[in-house]
């Protein structure tokens, strides 16, 4: 099974909803997806629950995490979000970098767009690693 971990530095919005779309849409058993920060929030953005909300994906009981090298030992691929150097190197494990803007604070139109971008790119890589 391909485990990715989606990372970014608070771990409430980028990362967490790209997880939630990977669980979503890639087959189950195949892959699966966890996300994490480098300087873990107190709580997912409210606007990033709210967007993701509307579209039926409930983020109420997701908790940010603190990205380790405990937790990417055995993944195979790290996005990261904007953690840039602080994501931590681990030997053998793919790194690519999706450069999306942080939600935070922003309208709820701005959130809608940073949403559905990560859903494109999330729907790319399960097309890509044929993972649906």
């Amino acid at each position: 099974m391909l485990k990715v971990i989606f990372a970014c530095v608070h771990n409430a919005g980028r990362s967490q909803m790209a997880a939630a779309f990977f669980n979503q849409l890639a087959a189950p058993g195949k892959a699966e997806a966890v996300s994490a920060g480098t300087e873990p929030g107190e709580r997912l953005h409210p606007e990033v629950q709210a967007v993701m909300q509307e579209i039926g994906i409930d983020l109420s009981r997701a908790k940010p995490q603190k990205l380790t090298e405990e937790m990417a030992k055995d993944a195979q691929l790290l996005i990261t979000m904007g953690c840039g150097d602080k994501c931590p190197y681990v030997p053998g494990l793919r790194i690519d970098d999706w450069p999306i803007p942080d939600p935070k604070g922003l309208p709820l139109v701005e959130v809608r767009a940073i949403r559905d971008e990560v859903k494109s790119r999330v729907q790319g890589l399960i097309h890509n690693k044929g993972l649906s």
